[in-house]
């Protein structure tokens, strides 16, 4: 290894995790499913779970960063910003639950668990907090700085988080991690495609399972 020198969410506003919200267009969410439309967009104040059985991601970065989910709050979430330049991810799971005056109200997304995976560019997510069971790094730098890293997409420039310049960060060149789940606040990515795209909600908690 070397070293470089270098809010609470309102019912109304309730929104898809990775797709457009619920009562968007059917063919708004198909475009997105095959990589047509870029997304980018985030869930305010509302935390989200993620799961997948297997990432291969090409151009690794992270760096830590506060984010900024509600102007108004007085305090901020602490995050590490995870970006990729290409996700390629085998049984992706994403499930939010949202507090409403009925009860909870889950929603849960499922791609890629066919033949064909999903893929993800210029990827952003801002998690706090990742369990991985296995993790490979190929040629991994540790220590760079946050305004130096020369793999990854860099810094997010469409998010909410502020980070220090000249942070912390780290960066590798390839990753694979097995068994991933994260909790995270916000994501976002240049494209998606979404293959055996499959998305319910329901009254009561959802939750992924790694691997399903």
């Amino acid at each position: 290894m070397k070293s470089q020198a270098r809010g609470g969410t309102r019912w109304k506003r309730f929104a898809v995790v990775m797709v457009p919200s619920v009562g968007a267009a059917a063919a708004v969410t198909m475009a997105i499913a095959q990589g047509a439309l870029a997304a980018s967009f985030q869930v305010s104040g509302q935390q989200f779970q993620i799961t997948a059985k297997h990432i291969h991601g090409e151009g690794f970065g992270q760096y830590g960063a506060m984010e900024d989910t509600d102007p108004n709050a007085k305090d901020h979430k602490a995050v590490a910003v995870v970006g990729m330049n290409r996700a390629d991810i085998t049984n992706l799971c994403q499930a939010v639950n949202v507090p409403t005056p009925f009860g909870a109200v889950g929603l849960k997304l499922k791609a890629g668990g066919g033949d064909t995976k999903v893929v993800a560019k210029q990827l952003y997510l801002d998690a706090n907090e990742m369990k991985v069971k296995k993790a490979q790094f190929n040629k991994i730098d540790i220590g760079v700085s946050s305004d130096h890293m020369t793999q990854g997409p860099g810094k997010n420039p469409g998010d909410k988080t502020k980070s220090v310049p000249g942070s912390f960060a780290q960066q590798a060149e390839t990753v694979d991690f097995d068994g991933v789940e994260q909790q995270a606040w916000a994501t976002s990515a240049g494209s998606f495609t979404l293959p055996d795209l499959h998305m319910s909600v329901g009254m009561g908690g959802q939750k992924c399972q790694v691997g399903e």
